[in-house]
Formats: C-alpha cells, sequence, structure tokens
C-alpha cells in the first residue's frame, strides 16, 4: 500500500510538524513500508488462537477492602489542605440543579 502526499501532510498536521519536502519523501516511503509491514501481519492465520491469550495467569494482587476506623481523625482532618472543624473541605462536585 502506497501513502500519497495528502495523507502525510494529514499525518504531519497532526504529530505538528513541520517538514521540508525531503522529509515529506522520507516519511512518505517509511508509512508505506510500516502498511506492508501490517498488511503481512494481518495475513497471519489466527483461526486457531483463542481471543483472549495471556503467556501469564490471571490472578488479582489487589487485597480486599475493608473499612476500618482511623485511630486519630483530628490529625487526619488537621493536614488535609482545607477543613472545617471535623471535616474536610472540597470543592463542590454537582450542580443545585
Amino acid at each position: 500500500m502506497s501513502i500519497d502526499r495528502k495523507t502525510v501532510d494529514h499525518v504531519a498536521l497532526l504529530a505538528r510538524l513541520a517538514l521540508s519536502e525531503q522529509e515529506r519523501e522520507k516519511l512518505r516511503d517509511q508509512l508505506s513500508a510500516i502498511l506492508e509491514h501490517i498488511n503481512v501481519i494481518g495475513e497471519a492465520d489466527t483461526s486457531q488462537v483463542p481471543a483472549s491469550a495471556y503467556i501469564l495467569p490471571l490472578a488479582n494482587v489487589m487485597r480486599p477492602d475493608s473499612a476500618r476506623q482511623y485511630a486519630d481523625s483530628q490529625e487526619l482532618v488537621k493536614n488535609a489542605p482545607a477543613h472545617e472543624d471535623s471535616f474536610i473541605r472540597v470543592r463542590a462536585v454537582l450542580d443545585n440543579e
């Protein structure tokens, strides 16, 4: 598959690249070669490969979540950037609609 000049200019615009004429031609050749390699990979027979194949076993490495009382809640509130009495102040996230 060959890439045309318009596609190279579009990719350069998206990547915010200012390319010289020589760089545009080089990029066109490189992008064409990349697409050729992708086409070769796309022709591989994957009919025997399961939809989701992993080389490592899947395991959850997270500990179970459990609620517990913080030993010194006043110390926690005191370390917050903004607090009022025994509450931590945060920005409003919901409108009053």
